[in-house]
């Protein structure tokens, strides 16, 4: 919200490209949708206990006899009606690009974008809101997703799952390979995370501790990785990652009693930005270098290019947050 208040206008006509995971997918499908912030964070706040229902103890009963809590059908169907007429969207009528990750239980990874001259042309006809409720089902949370009429793409879960739980560096590849739209040198990377929990670092004396503590890691390090990835392969770009430090108690990603702590957390977020920066325009480069399309780079959060988009750069779309 902070962003737009400062822009005055939607994060859509700031952001050519976005990219995310899991919750990440959800922000983006709906940037994607031109809802405003307060309408976003409302879906959350309105629609949690929904979406996150049955709740304790028949969650955790659900849980142990069918290996899920919550129904990807609810979640669906909550997006649906919250996206209002980009609801019916397939990822090619989104008017700017987008790259949304999932995992298929065959173990096939999906970057779902548009399809593009240059790709495989295999996603773009999928729908807008079945590509970010795949991305979220995360496996015992949810049950997985199956895309309707679409049995090729097989079952599949949350995007974070031997994919990526950060997208920078396939929405870079996208986007500075796939599209020719963006050159690393005019563009702005930026990557949100969307917060950590740090603690003391203590060994594990149970084998539960070592379990939880290979799992933890398994998830959090190829997050980091995509970032310093990204910034290496393209050094050209000006990149920034955020994260939110929260000095708490970590909260459980279906606690919708926590609401109100999180958003005191991302509202401080928000403000500890700097904005401004991320805002300014880079220096014009030679034509040449505009020009350019084959650089590798981009990543979880978003992009701008201060170059600006013809109507059919406008209509591309890969991965990762480009603002125009």
């Amino acid at each position: 919200m902070k962003l737009e208040q400062i822009t005055g206008r939607p994060a859509r006509e700031t952001f050519s490209f976005v990219a995310g995971t899991s919750t990440g997918a959800i922000l983006c499908a709906a940037v994607a949708a031109g809802i405003p912030a307060p309408r976003l964070l409302d879906l959350y706040l309105k629609h949690g206990r929904e979406i996150f229902s049955p709740r304790p103890p028949w969650n955790t009963l659900k849980r142990i006899v069918r290996g899920f809590m919550y129904s990807t059908r609810t979640l669906h169907r909550v997006l649906t009606e919250a996206f209002a007429e980009a609801g019916a969207w397939k990822l090619n009528d989104s008017p700017i690009d987008l790259l949304l990750t999932a995992k298929g239980l065959d173990g096939t990874p999906w970057y779902f974008v548009k399809d593009k001259p240059a790709n495989a042309g295999l996603t773009g006809k999928l729908g807008l809101v079945d590509c970010a409720t795949a991305s979220a089902a995360a496996p015992t949370y949810f049950n997985p997703w199956r895309f309707d009429g679409s049995p090729e793409f097989g079952t599949l879960v949350d995007g974070g799952v031997g994919v990526t739980g950060n997208p920078v560096y396939q929405a870079c590849v996208e986007a500075f390979c796939y599209t020719g739209e963006y050159a690393p040198e005019t563009t702005t990377v930026v990557s949100l995370g969307t917060g950590s929990f740090r603690q003391a670092i203590r060994e594990p004396r149970t084998l539960w501790g070592w379990i939880e503590w290979v799992l933890n890691e398994l998830l959090r390090a190829p997050e980091e990785q995509q970032s310093v990835a990204a910034r290496r392969q393209f050094p050209q770009a000006r990149f920034f990652r955020f994260d939110a430090d929260i000095a708490d108690e970590p909260i459980a990603m279906d606690d919708v009693g926590a609401v109100d702590r999180l958003c005191a957390h991302g509202h401080a977020f928000a403000e500890s930005i700097d904005w401004g920066e991320v805002l300014e325009k880079r220096s014009s480069p030679v034509e040449k270098l505009q020009r350019s399309g084959h650089s590798f780079g981009c990543g979880a959060g978003n992009i701008r290019s201060d170059r600006r988009a013809t109507g059919d750069e406008r209509r591309a779309a890969a991965a990762g947050g480009y603002m125009k």
